[in-house]
């Protein structure tokens, strides 16, 4: 049971730290925003935002601690391998993640549910899209280390891995539901916990957690397919990249029209209708059944 004991200790940390250390880092930004001006766009984010930052900065710090205490002694105890001849792995996985959500993007569109914004130049266009590979290949990397490297890699080793699977992508998908409450009129110590409870309350909102958080749990349990699979996260990587890709690429290059209906067609965030969801059923079936199985798994998975 150690593996799990240090999940519970990495997500208290996280979360208690990252709701302690928001106020400071808001109070921090404030101090500064005068003398140097290049902050006053920053200042004037709402407290919620200061919270997520924190929780992110925290989880980030604590990931290396998280990864000595569950044994992990080199990259490759966490799926990441030489990425000579993974190449095709990555490929694979980033092809599967593009065409999917672009099969979703097209449906949208056709239907009228959204349509594409206006920009003033194809260099905007450029610019934007450039942004949305970046964003894409820093979280894919970061999330698939943390969630299937870490998480679903330390619960496989108390359970068997469909078990192990299933909780993984569950807590993926959950931590995506954090809520946007109203900020203080005044930012005190406790501000953070207020803050996170409130945040938190997004997870019993049955109005804002399906259809969304049963695609986001099947997305979960298609990367650690893949993890599994291949025995390294190149797969995963590029797979969940091309996810990111098409998520921002979606909300920043279309707006709603009066046609759209966000429970079946989707919001701005595209996964979160049941179109997504019928889409990517199909998408798990490819992946279970012809991506093959490595010979030699980088982590010993049976309890």
């Amino acid at each position: 049971m150690r593996p799990v004991r240090s999940l519970l200790i990495y997500a208290g940390f996280v979360f208690l730290g990252g709701a302690l250390l928001a106020p400071w880092l808001y109070w921090g930004v404030q101090s500064l925003a005068t003398p140097v001006p290049q902050l006053q766009k920053l200042a004037q984010q709402p407290f919620h935002r200061y919270v997520n930052r924190s929780l992110l900065l925290l989880a980030l710090a604590a990931l290396w601690p998280l990864m000595r205490s569950l044994g992990v002694g080199a990259a490759r105890d966490v799926g990441l391998v030489n990425p000579k001849g993974n190449g095709r792995n990555f490929a694979a996985g980033l092809g599967l993640g593009l065409a999917s959500l672009a099969g979703v993007t097209i449906l949208v569109l056709v239907a009228g549910a959204r349509q594409i914004n206006g920009v003033d130049s194809a260099g905007l266009w450029t610019g934007k899209l450039l942004g949305a590979a970046l964003t894409a290949a820093v979280v894919a990397v970061l999330e698939e280390i943390l969630f299937r490297g870490a998480i679903f890699g330390a619960l496989r080793k108390t359970c068997r891995w469909p078990a192990a699977l299933a909780l993984s992508s569950m807590i993926y998908a959950l931590v995506h539901f954090f809520s946007k409450p109203q900020s203080p009129v005044e930012v005190q110590w406790s501000s953070g916990l207020v803050m996170l409870t409130e945040m938190l309350s997004g997870f019993v909102d049955v109005g804002q957690v399906a259809p969304g958080f049963f695609t986001l749990t099947l997305a979960g349990a298609m990367l650690a397919v893949g993890y599994q699979r291949t025995g390294n996260l190149y797969f995963s990587i590029g797979l969940h990249a091309g996810w990111i890709f098409w998520l921002r690429g979606y909300s920043l290059l279309t707006r709603e029209t009066a046609a759209g209906q966000g429970r079946f067609w989707g919001t701005g965030k595209l996964m979160d209708g049941w179109l997504a969801l019928a889409v990517l059923a199909p998408a798990f079936g490819l992946v279970w059944k012809y991506l093959p199985q490595a010979k030699v798994t980088a982590i010993q998975d049976e309890p």
